[in-house]
């Protein structure tokens, strides 16, 4: 029987400036954060910059927003690394995969895809933004670092940094299966919690 493995996993993407429409664009990985949890403990911590295959210049917009440089970005490991980097931390595993939102598994396949690997990452997937919305009955999505911030805790390390990002969506995994369990174990309450015997006895004496 495998044993069971959460990857904790953000991507940081491309992204196009705003007044000019880049023809065929699509965002593409420029770094990746893992946190791969066996039981309690963080097994193993990955982090990496990735170079994007298609538009291999990054815009100001996206440089501007993600405090990355292009000579950061160009030193990273190939799209083809990344994916046997997630191939090889996954093995002998049942994984589960959780992210802050849905878009990081999407642009994932999608790269795969442009790319023509084949995506080998077998395993489940949890979208944790939406567990958190529905756990506490939010109308909308609440963003990664508002969400931890609401636990009374703070995000770790930089918003917008991929091991960051991964690290503190761990920690607010941790902490709504805590209150996942606090909830289940409460009992509901009796007919004597609900009713003040005494009171009614003597309304009736």
């Amino acid at each position: 029987m495998e044993k069971q493995q959460y990857l904790f996993i953000d991507f940081e993407f491309t992204m196009p400036e705003k007044s000019i429409k880049f023809k065929g664009f699509y965002p593409e990985i420029i770094e990746v954060g893992i946190v791969a949890v066996v039981g309690d403990s963080i097994r193993e911590q990955f982090s990496s910059y990735v170079v994007p295959r298609k538009f291999s210049t990054l815009s100001r917009r996206c440089k501007s927003f993600l405090h990355i440089s292009q000579e950061q970005v160009n030193n990273g490991i190939s799209f083809y690394d990344l994916m046997k980097k997630l191939e090889n931390i996954s093995t002998g595993y049942q994984n589960t995969v959780v992210t802050w939102g849905n878009m990081d598994m999407k642009v994932l396949k999608d790269n795969c895809q442009k790319a023509q690997i084949p995506f080998t990452l077998h395993c489940n997937e949890v979208d944790l933004s939406m567990e958190y919305k529905r756990f506490f009955g939010d109308k909308n999505q609440t963003g990664l670092w508002k969400a931890v911030r609401e636990y009374g805790r703070e995000g770790t390390g930089k918003h917008h940094r991929a091991l960051d990002d991964a690290l503190t969506t761990y920690h607010i995994f941790k902490l709504v299966e805590q209150d996942k369990k606090y909830m289940g174990k409460s009992n509901p309450p009796t007919i004597g919690d609900l009713i003040d015997m005494s009171k009614l006895l003597n309304k009736f004496a």
